[in-house]
């Protein structure tokens, strides 16, 4: 669980990222939750479109993400979610 500092900081560097998913009306499927971890393990720190023909909310699409890809939910807001999660890999630069 990250602090709600974390939290602040992590929301205000997600403002500079372009989204690099979309969520549609197929929700979040296998290959999804596998793409996006990949992505997490490159970046740490990612930005995802839901996208209005979604049958799903961005809240509980954030939720849903995090729980599968052992991430946090950092932010829910409008139709874009943002997600977090340490990456131990090399060469990656560590947001916190």
């Amino acid at each position: 669980m990250i602090s709600t500092k974390d939290r602040a900081k992590l929301k205000g560097l997600a403002q500079k990222i372009e989204p690099v998913f979309q969520i549609g009306k197929n929700g979040v499927t296998d290959n999804v939750i596998e793409q996006i971890s990949v992505a997490l393990d490159a970046r740490e720190l990612i930005k995802i479109n839901v996208l209005k023909n979604s049958d799903e909310n961005a809240k509980t699409v954030v939720n849903t993400l995090a729980e599968k890809l052992n991430a946090e939910a950092v932010a829910a807001i409008g139709n874009k979610i943002v997600l977090y999660r340490y990456s131990d890999k090399k060469g990656v630069v560590h947001v916190l």
